[in-house]
């Protein structure tokens, strides 16, 4: 069996944090602009609540880094039940930031306690890269179209404003202090 060295740069390091510090605002918009009824209602059938979404995107945060990044301080976890949207942030932020300091820590090129990437545990362990980086932004950006359909069909349709700003990066990517917007350094 070959064994895959590492060929990570800093770069990709950087541009990780910067996407995900990107990708939480625009958690933070959504959730901003939900109508609060929405946060609750019960969809027919079995279908989660938007604020079962948002817990289950913060608690696999947690997950990640708790299983890949012990030795962070790994957040507390949100209950669906009972969460309502400020702590829902509070808690994304915190999440996000944890992820931030991880995937820092394991795309910098070296000397890192981060080796392996744990998505759950009963999934075997991936290299750190570009392929952690893909899997938790696609796994991060699919939960947004489910949250803005289901608050849709629950009759709390978000302004169409929120749901094409969901797709225009270099606005939060600015509201995060990264004026040059994605592939330019600040």
């Amino acid at each position: 069996m070959t064994t895959r060295q590492p060929r990570v740069h800093i770069q990709i390091g950087r541009a990780a944090v910067q996407i995900f510090a990107a990708n939480d605002r625009m958690n933070q918009i959504l959730i901003a602009h939900l109508d609060p009824t929405a946060w609750t209602a019960k969809p027919p059938g079995k279908v989660g609540t938007v604020a079962a979404i948002f817990t289950h995107m913060h608690n696999v945060g947690c997950k990640w880094v708790r299983l890949t990044a012990p030795h962070l301080k790994v957040p507390r976890q949100l209950n669906r039940t009972h969460c309502t949207p400020r702590p829902a942030c509070a808690g994304l932020t915190e999440s996000a930031a944890r992820c931030a300091e991880m995937r820092a820590e394991a795309l910098d090129g070296g000397g890192s306690r981060v080796e392996k990437f744990g998505r759950d545990g009963w999934a075997r362990p991936w290299p750190v890269g570009v392929e952690m980086l893909c899997y938790m932004l696609s796994d991060e950006a699919h939960h947004r179209p489910q949250v803005s359909m289901l608050a849709h069909q629950l009759g709390f349709p978000l302004p169409i404003k929120v749901r094409y700003g969901l797709w225009n990066w270099e606005k939060p990517w600015k509201e995060c202090g990264l004026p040059g917007g994605p592939g330019y350094d600040s």
